[in-house]
């Protein structure tokens, strides 16, 4: 199914602000739907003859649907659409007619023009119309909390014709915020409350207010209840400046351990302040849930830290053990057995500043390549380049390709790069600059990473299944075993060696 944007583009004329504007609609709309007991469809004209498409549909959550079948992409004509004719050519809400009828269901129509203000602030011309369907098949009479429901959902709908409605989001701010079923309470212009539903009355008790919230100033409440004074300020400022007609942050307020998150937004009906609408949630058990969720990524980080801390002393006691050893094998040995444990410790090092158990992969390999150069037992002064992200990875992949680049890159710069003047090794005129090439590149749920030099390449005995050193059965069994990948070494098309690896990103 195509998104609002692309049916939008393909089929209309709207400029992106108006796009922009009813994805702003969709994104905040099942507040409307949930208190008019109704579906919303995003209707937007398609040529001058009154063809409209439906771009965007919400169900309520507190009614039946009318529209058992999804309507987006639907595009239809004629008297069907004359509710939304008339919304979109005289610019005002429509209610007259009689119900219709969708299979067994009968609904009513309604039809909301949607206006996106300038930046003068006046209101521009109908971009779009809401046609708000109720289904009619389990009407009664409605209860007190049914009337506040329907009472704010007009005042909303008129912000909708007007431009004022949905407001602008702060920045950082997500969808996830209180819905109608969580608690509704509702402000005179005064800022006392006129009504709260059963949730929201729950809602306050958690945080120490027993008595009815009716006649309330909830502003001063808010400020007497948290915990925190300047939390209780925020919590406070934020509807009074919904009552000024602002439409203020979220804000949390926490007393007697439960903590509750409050939504203002302000009713302005055809621009008149009338009052407040304020959307409460008990959020205590999922900020509970998050507060172990930071002790235990704290926790995790720690860790991290002290194996960080653990392998550096492993790594000066093998260089200690190394400096002390006559036997020169045995030194060269214990100097690589330096470097891998380093190569795994820059790992934790990462890790024990990140939040997940992932790391930015592009530092690392920059910083292991650095490594390779200086420690490499050669005379030549290799160059190293990186091409391509490695972007982030998970962290069981990283601690074993990490060490199988470092054993690469040592490889590369001590192997593929002879002393001038020996046998092979190019004339000081004619000879390229040495470099080694680290590129990655992810395709989907795949990284392939090759490290190329221009040296030598390989010796025409080379076996490519059982040839090589100690680092390179180190690779192999690191990239067939951990990794689940494989490897291939070869002579580069234009000289020099090529080690490629494939790596599979998607574990089982």
């Amino acid at each position: 199914m195509s998104t609002l944007r692309d049916l939008a583009e393909e089929h209309t004329q709207l400029r992106p602000a108006d796009i922009d504007h009813l994805h702003r609609i969709a994104g905040d709309w099942q507040l409307l739907s949930d208190l008019s007991f109704a579906d919303l469809l995003l209707w937007v004209p398609v040529d001058a003859e009154g063809t409209y498409l439906c771009v965007a549909q919400v169900r309520p959550t507190t009614a039946p649907t009318a529209y058992l079948d999804d309507q987006v992409g639907r595009i239809v004509g004629g008297p069907e659409v004359a509710h939304l004719e008339v919304a979109h050519r005289q610019g005002r809400i429509w209610r007259e007619g009689d119900p219709v009828w969708y299979g067994d269901v009968p609904a009513r129509h309604e039809a909301i023009p949607v206006r996106l203000r300038g930046g003068d602030g006046e209101a521009g011309e109908v971009i779009a119309v809401v046609g708000r369907d109720t289904n009619l098949s389990t009407a009664r009479t409605p209860s007190q909390l049914e009337l506040n429901y329907l009472t704010t959902a007009d005042d909303l709908a008129q912000m909708v014709a007007d431009g004022t409605f949905p407001p602008p989001r702060h920045p950082g701010e997500t969808t996830s915020a209180p819905r109608v079923g969580d608690g509704l309470v509702r402000l005179d212009a005064n800022g006392k409350v006129t009504y709260a539903s059963p949730n929201a009355q729950s809602a306050y008790r958690r945080l120490g207010y027993a008595s009815h919230l009716v006649g309330e100033d909830l502003a001063g409440l808010h400020r007497r209840l948290a915990g925190d004074p300047l939390e209780g300020t925020d919590a406070g400022n934020a509807v009074l400046a919904a009552l000024r007609g602002e439409a203020p942050p979220r804000r949390e307020i926490d007393a007697r351990g439960a903590t509750m998150l409050t939504r203002a937004l302000p009713l302005m009906p055809a621009g008149v302040p009338i009052g407040a609408l304020v959307l409460v949630r008990d959020i205590t058990e999922v900020r509970r849930r998050d507060r172990a969720l930071i002790t235990k990524d704290a926790t995790i980080r720690e860790i991290h830290h002290r194996v960080k801390n653990n392998l550096q002393t492993v790594a000066a006691l093998l260089r200690l053990q190394a400096r002390r050893v006559s036997m020169p094998e045995a030194r060269v040995a214990l100097e690589e057995s330096v470097r891998r444990v380093a190569s795994i410790a820059l790992v934790h090092e990462t890790l024990s500043m990140s939040s997940d158990e992932a790391v930015e992969f592009d530092g690392i390999v920059d910083r292991v390549a650095s490594a390779a150069t200086e420690v490499a037992a050669t005379e030549v002064s290799v160059g190293m380049r990186r091409t391509g992200s490695f972007g982030v990875l998970p962290a069981e992949i990283a601690t074993s390709l990490v060490m199988v680049l470092n054993e690469l890159l040592l490889n590369a710069v001590e192997h593929g790069f002879p002393p001038a003047g020996e046998d092979g090794a190019a004339g000081p005129e004619g000879a390229p600059v040495p470099e080694v090439v680290v590129s990655a590149q992810r395709l989907r749920k795949q990284l392939r990473v090759s490290v190329a030099d221009n040296g030598r390449g390989l010796p025409g005995e080379f076996d490519a299944e059982r040839g090589g050193n100690l680092g390179l059965q180190i690779v192999r069994a690191l990239v067939t075993g951990e990794l689940r990948g494989s490897i291939e070494l070869r002579n580069g098309a234009a000289g020099g060696t090529e080690a490629v690896l494939v790596v599979p990103l998607a574990r089982a």
